[in-house]
């Protein structure tokens, strides 16, 4: 038996998205919003799709998992190698999307990506499990490869390689932080009459407008 489609997503909170209660700027909302969904129990409530473009113009899109938000934009870390990177590298215009259906919740945000300092990689680096660490290395990230065997036997590798001491960051890896240029935040409602506060940056200040659903 089949899931009829038309029956999915009839039901939305009853809670609403007001201006009045709106933040001056979006990164408080976007914090608060990620502590509920960590706190209604969804699995990896940081999970992000981040969409890039490259030199043709070919649209694509890939989950990240943030690892900090503050006035600055949304940090994540990767290969600089990646595709993702090689993307960044050529249009640093990035669109980042959270969503969390079970509270009926999304947030987009657009702007550019950046490299974070070499300080906040490391620092990030070193607080990774050491064998996401040695994956960093034994990894090259969205290249093809023969089989998993090769890729295992690289994680061998580099596990004997640093077998003794901590393992450095490899100066191919590291973050990216995605200003926030326009964020909107969308609450479903009942009847589809859903609340989008789009928040966008002008002149250094933040403006607030409501958009129809």
């Amino acid at each position: 038996m089949t899931n009829d489609l038309r029956e999915l997503g009839r039901q939305f909170q009853q809670a609403g998205l007001s201006e009045r209660d709106a933040p001056a700027e979006p990164a408080s909302l976007i914090n608060t919003w990620l502590t509920q969904a960590t706190d209604a129990g969804i699995y990896l409530a940081n999970a992000t799709v981040v969409a890039t473009v490259d030199a043709d113009g070919n649209p694509t899109s890939r989950t990240v998992l943030l690892k900090d938000v503050g006035g600055r934009g949304l940090v994540f870390y990767t290969n600089y190698e990646s595709r993702k990177a090689r993307d960044i590298a050529g249009d640093p215009r990035v669109a980042c999307l959270l969503v969390w259906p079970g509270l009926s919740r999304q947030i987009r945000v657009n702007g550019l990506a950046a490299r974070v300092s070499v300080e906040e990689s490391d620092l990030y680096f070193a607080s990774r499990e050491r064998g996401a660490q040695i994956e960093a290395w034994a990894s090259d990230q969205s290249t093809t490869i023969p089989d998993r065997e090769t890729l295992e036997e690289r994680f061998r590798h580099y596990e004997r390689k640093f077998a003794q001491g901590r393992v450095p960051r490899p100066a191919h890896w590291g973050g990216y932080r995605v200003s926030l240029e326009a964020v909107e935040f969308w609450q479903g409602r009942p009847d589809r009459m859903h609340d989008r506060l789009l928040y966008e940056k002008s002149n250094g200040a933040w403006h607030v407008s409501r958009l129809a659903p």
